[in-house]
């Protein structure tokens, strides 16, 4: 016997699912599931091995740049050049130990959709309920369910009493789903397979009992488990671009050292170890060492930021990758709505009423046909069909830390909060009209009703559930205060009304009794009833969200809704919130489609309702398919595969589960749509401070490689020694570079589409903005070291001097630097940080210039005053020549003007 996770089972009838499983209603023997256990294996998700902590440090010197460092680490070893080997390799242990611990911990989203599996069950084995391990079940065995139990395998319903499943973590749905045990048709979705009890789920009312059809990894939650697992994690931009750039780089600086070890051996007869070392130099001058550890800092503080906006980064990262992202699919329930069924529409045979205030609070104004407040100690008919959903319901409402909670189902908890905005008070309605006794929602009554007596010897039955129902039961209508026949016309025009506002639609009837009753029975629900009405309520959409959606667009980020709930519901919530009058397509059609027909349908389409994990890790990865940068948000463990695919996965804090959490690389710890705005114009600052760090650190080495490549070919003394290289490197890496770190963001940020996901980091005209820095450096630098030699300075003098200069230049490229393309910014106040970093750098040059033990370790000497407005001249120079690039540019940008005008 072998059972077959994709079987049809919800097709089947209960007779033929208990024989193709070899079992029988009193369940398998103790022998036969010790057998099936052997074969099948123990109840439990396999886990995935992860990266042990050693693997994952010496991964972090798995980068070709870091190879070349080690390289001339080993180079200055072999040349007895202990003290710039000891600097080079301490330069490469901190940057290991630097990702090493911003890395965080591993892959946890199987571990977490394991914890969903409960730990014992009810069974019915040989005849006998017994309780089991969870573990020990396998395909056959027969479980018993009651409210509170979480489904331990994927279950064949075979007898079910009113039995409630809420499935939202699975499918994605509000309410919880009736199930039954008559099977349904092959081609229903997974949120409509009423005859099924999936693994995972939670029973919230009711009893059943099921028959095992899968478990462990064939379960529907087994399945999500092994698409997540199998699931690639894309990289963000920022690692891509920084990838193809180190590559790049390595190239450039491995040919430009051999060909100047070559050029000086061969040419200029330089002694091998003299040009061993002049290589070294060169490529230590080139390779941006501290620009590991600063686009760190620059991501670590973004983190902080976003998280004081309660937007929780788990993967460093993923901070930048929120400014390129163009694309953001939403989960519904939970993430754009507020999960909470909200009473909207109330008809009566006299009024149509609009029920103000969203989510269970029993706050909000009632109006009228006319739009005027109604007044409602003269609404007689509101009150009455108000009263009606008060006495029948057994939810409840509690005030707990300011919000307002429900014990219960949401619909019944709906109709409490429709009573509290009417002012009826419950206890006071109980004791005039106490309860005697009531009947459960049935599935396949489809209703719940109760029995109360007036103290005047009178009984009267309340009765709510599906409109159909009703209808067939009444055959009068309440009306100024009294009954009359029943006009069905009219109730089906309130119907398809309700309807097409994607509301979903629950009957109030009430059936007067001449004598009070003890007992209620199945058949006193079946005639004499008068209608009282009909409600309409949704889970509404949270406002913050509609105000985020708006800002998205107008940031050039598309919106599109992703939800495993109906379509008619879907498309409704789709247009409260803004995402267009495109209808909603379903998970079945996007199956019919091909990847071209379907990537074709996905620029016109907003909303995609009936979805299951497949469907969405499609959609995301046909959107990624098209160039997009995808950003995914969802709260149930059937999102975790299109979490962990997105180029960033955002769970909700408060309602997702950990599932969801630990596949995802943002957190919204308030469950706030709205949160994301300020998460994407802070991951869009980040971007910027990112690209103007690298615009500021690599002039700096470009600088200091093409002061060695010019002394080299003009056969001059090393204007800089490779140790005072490592100074600047590393000294204004941690200050300077550092600074750009904590620029706010620049005007009309969020009034930008997205950048180009194609678009490289190292574009033509930041290149030509990194050449035309070095080449002043160089200039100022080597110009000023060749004039001091023909004056009759000392080469370390001279070598002092050149250093110096090439600081001051950088610290005038700095204040370009804080505007990529704007002029220079010297605001004290905007970035305190940039001139705290100037008094602090000038601090440093002082002791390296003046201070005997520096003096000794780098070949410093002393300068003249004279000496250091030589620096000054080199700050303001450079300062005043990006500036005038700069401007030029502005120029030949058409529209310049006016983009400035509407970002102020």
């Amino acid at each position: 016997m072998q059972a077959h996770p994709h079987t049809d089972w919800h097709t089947r009838p209960t007779e033929d699912s208990l024989a193709a499983l070899n079992s029988s209603p009193d369940g398998l023997s103790a022998d036969e599931a010790k057998r099936r256990l052997e074969q099948h294996g123990p109840n439990r998700l396999p886990q995935r091995r992860s990266a042990g902590p050693l693997k994952r440090f010496l991964l972090q010197f798995h980068n070709l740049l870091i190879y070349v460092l080690l390289a001339s680490c080993g180079v200055t070893l072999i040349l007895g050049e202990w003290l710039d080997s000891a600097v080079i390799f301490g330069v490469v242990l901190i940057n290991a130990v630097v990702g090493f611990i911003q890395e965080g911990k591993a892959e946890q989203a199987m571990r977490a959709i394991q914890k969903m599996l409960t730990q014992e069950s009810r069974v019915r084995r040989d005849g006998k309920v017994s309780v089991i391990d969870a573990e020990h079940l396998v395909p056959g065995d027969l479980v018993l369910l009651e409210a509170g139990d979480r489904v331990p395998a994927d279950l064949r319903l075979l007898d079910t009493r009113n039995l409630r499943i809420e499935e939202a973590a699975l499918t994605g749905e509000s309410l919880p789903s009736d199930k039954g045990y008559e099977p349904v048709d092959a081609g229903a979705s997974l949120g409509d397979r009423s005859s099924m009890a999936y693994s995972g789920t939670l029973v919230s009312a009711g009893s059943g009992v099921g028959l095992v059809v899968a478990t462990a990894g064939h379960t529907e939650l087994g399945r999500i488990s092994h698409l997540l697992g199998d699931v690639q994690r894309l990289q963000t931009p920022l690692l891509a671009d920084m990838a193809h750039f180190a590559r790049q780089l390595t190239l450039i600086i491995v040919g430009l050292a051999v060909a100047t070890f070559a050029f000086g051996v061969l040419l200029r007869d330089y002694s091998a170890g003299d040009m061993l070392m002049a290589a070294v130099g060169l490529a230590v001058a080139a390779i941006p060492e501290g620009l590991p550890a600063v686009l760190t800092i620059i991501l670590a503080l973004g983190v902080q930021r976003m998280a004081r906006h309660r937007a929780i980064i788990r993967r460093l990262p993923a901070v930048e990758s929120l400014g390129a992202v163009t694309v953001i699919c939403s989960d519904k329930t939970g993430t754009l709505t507020r999960n909470e069924m909200t009473v909207q529409r109330v008809f009566t045979r006299e009024h149509s009423y609009e029920v103000e205030g969203v989510g269970y609070a029993p706050l909000g104004t009632v109006r009228c046909d006319d739009g005027q407040l109604c007044q409602l100690e003269d609404a007689n008919d509101l009150l009455e069909l108000a009263r009606a959903g008060l006495l029948a319901n057994s939810a409840s409402l509690h005030l707990l830390e300011g919000c307002w909670c429900i014990a219960g189902d949401p619909t019944e908890a709906a109709l409490l909060t429709l009573a509290g905005k009417v002012g009826l008070n419950l206890h006071q309605e109980n004791q005039r009209l106490p309860r005697v006794d009531a009947i459960p929602f049935s599935s396949e009554r489809r209703s719940l009703a109760s029995l109360h007596h007036d103290h005047a010897g009178h009984g009267l039955i309340y009765q709510f559930g599906a409109p159909e129902r009703l209808l067939e039961i009444c055959q009068r209508q309440w009306r100024a205060g009294s009954d009359e026949p029943l006009e069905r016309r009219y109730w089906h025009q309130r119907l398809d009304e309700g309807a097409s506002q994607g509301l979903r639609m629950i009957g109030l009837a009430i059936r007067p009794l001449e004598k009070s009753r003890q007992q209620l029975d199945e058949d006193d629900l079946n005639e004499g009833f008068i209608l009282l009405g009909l409600v309409g309520m949704i889970d509404p959409p949270r406002e913050e969200a509609i105000r985020a959606i708006a800002e998205c667009v107008s940031a050039g980020i598309a919106v599109k809704m992703i939800t495993g709930d109906h379509a008619a519901t879907a498309g409704t919530i789709a247009r409260r919130l803004g995402l267009g009058g495109s209808r909603a397509m379903t998970g079945a059609e996007v199956d019919a489609l091909g990847d071209a027909e379907l990537d074709a349908r996905l620029a016109e389409t907003s909303v995609f309702a009936r979805t299951s994990p497949t469907h969405k890790l499609r959609l995301v990865e046909r959107l990624q398919a098209g160039g997009a940068r995808v950003a995914m948000t969802g709260d149930g463990v059937n999102d975790a595969p299109a979490l962990k695919r997105a180029d960033i996965g955002i769970a909700m804090g408060i309602k997702g589960t950990e599932a969801a959490k630990e596949a995802a690389q943002m957190v919204l710890a308030d469950d706030n749509f709205a949160t994301l705005v300020q998460a994407v114009a802070e991951g869009r600052t980040v971007y910027d401070n990112l690209k103007k760090s690298i615009l500021f650190i690599l002039p700096t080495n470009g600088g200091q490689a093409m002061v060695l490549l010019v002394a080299i070919a003009l056969g001059l003394s090393l204007p800089i020694t490779p140790l005072q290289i490592l100074w600047v490197n590393m000294i204004t890496a941690v200050t300077l570079a550092l600074t750009l770190a904590f620029e706010p963001a620049e005007r009309g940020l969020m009034q930008q589409p997205p950048r180009d996901p194609k678009a490289p980091l190292l574009s033509g005209w930041l290149l030509w903005r990194v050449l035309c820095v070095s080449l002043l450096l160089t200039v100022a630098s080597l110009g000023l070291f060749l004039l001091t030699q023909q004056q009759g300075w000392s080469l370390e003098e001279s070598r002092t001097l050149a250093v110096n200069v090439l600081v001051a230049g950088e610290v005038g490229y700095l204040f370009s630097c804080r505007r990529l393309r704007e002029p220079a910014c010297f605001d004290v106040r905007r970035n305190p940080m940039v001139w705290a970093m100037v008094l602090l750098l000038f601090l440093l040059q002082l002791a390296f210039t003046y201070w005997m033990p520096l003096q000794r370790l780098f070949g410093t000497a002393a300068l003249s005053l004279n000496a250091w407005g030589w620096c000054l001249l080199g700050a303001v120079g450079v300062c005043l020549a990006v500036e005038l690039e700069k401007a030029f540019y502005r120029r030949r940008q058409p529209g310049h003007a006016e983009r400035e005008a509407a970002t102020r």
